[in-house]
């Protein structure tokens, strides 16, 4: 399991260094800009599922990992290493940052605490957002990857544009997060743990109830279902 695990605090680490240092820069610069911010962030996922799906499953996200153990799809003793895995590549990725941009600015908020996901408006729009877009998430990825009729070549495509597409137009109410280990990172590193518990919470619950819909109502029940 050594290698799997790797590959999910690499990935991780990846992922979070590219998705919010492009929110860390862009708030310091001006650049990339939030349509570029969620264009990182889909695109470093198409990447990242390409590169090590086939070591580790290309999870990133604890709450993937969750899901993918309620739908019977992940072994149980390997949930909490691979969440462990994906938690510290984000904190050392946010650290990175951290020390990277240190030279430039006076406080945190300069760099947008270093990416971290802070809600717009109340706490509980901003639980409702991260249930809904985890749901979608988690639904692309158990479709378009777990489904017996899935063409699980474009998986990473399909998952990659939704990452973008849900950070664009949810991104400036949200930070369209879908990743507690993503939220913990920045929230670490800077010192900001203002509403982090949501980006937990409803992650984690969006993501297995999407496993639940997935299980129930479209995985194919029988090898019969799966045939073309």
């Amino acid at each position: 399991m050594r290698k799997n695990l790797v590959a999910e605090f690499l990935g991780t680490y990846i992922l979070v260094f590219a998705g919010t240092g492009a929110m860390a820069i862009g708030a310091l610069t001006g650049e990339p800009g939030h349509v570029g911010i969620a264009i990182t962030f889909g695109f470093v996922i198409v990447a990242l599922i390409y590169s090590f799906a086939h070591i580790s499953g290309a999870h990133f996200n604890p709450a993937v990992t969750i899901a993918f153990w309620v739908m019977g799809e992940f072994d149980k003793a390997r949930v909490v290493p691979y969440a462990i895995a994906q938690v510290l590549g984000a904190i050392l990725a946010s650290y990175s940052l951290y020390f990277l941009l240190l030279e430039d600015i006076t406080s945190m908020e300069q760099v947008a605490y270093l990416g971290a996901t802070l809600p717009h408006g109340s706490e509980m729009q901003s639980f409702g957002f991260e249930l809904i877009l985890t749901f979608i998430l988690m639904l692309v990825i158990s479709a378009s990857a777990v489904h017996g009729k899935a063409i699980k070549d474009f998986a990473g495509i399909a998952i990659g544009f939704t990452v973008g597409l849900e950070a664009m137009f949810a991104g400036p109410i949200t930070g369209a997060s879908m990743n507690p280990a993503r939220s913990i990172g920045p929230a670490l590193a800077s010192g900001n743990f203002d509403h982090l518990w949501l980006y937990i919470v409803a992650t984690i619950l969006g993501a297995v109830l999407a496993s639940l819909v997935f299980v129930k109502l479209i995985k194919c029940k029988h090898p019969s279902e799966c045939e073309a």
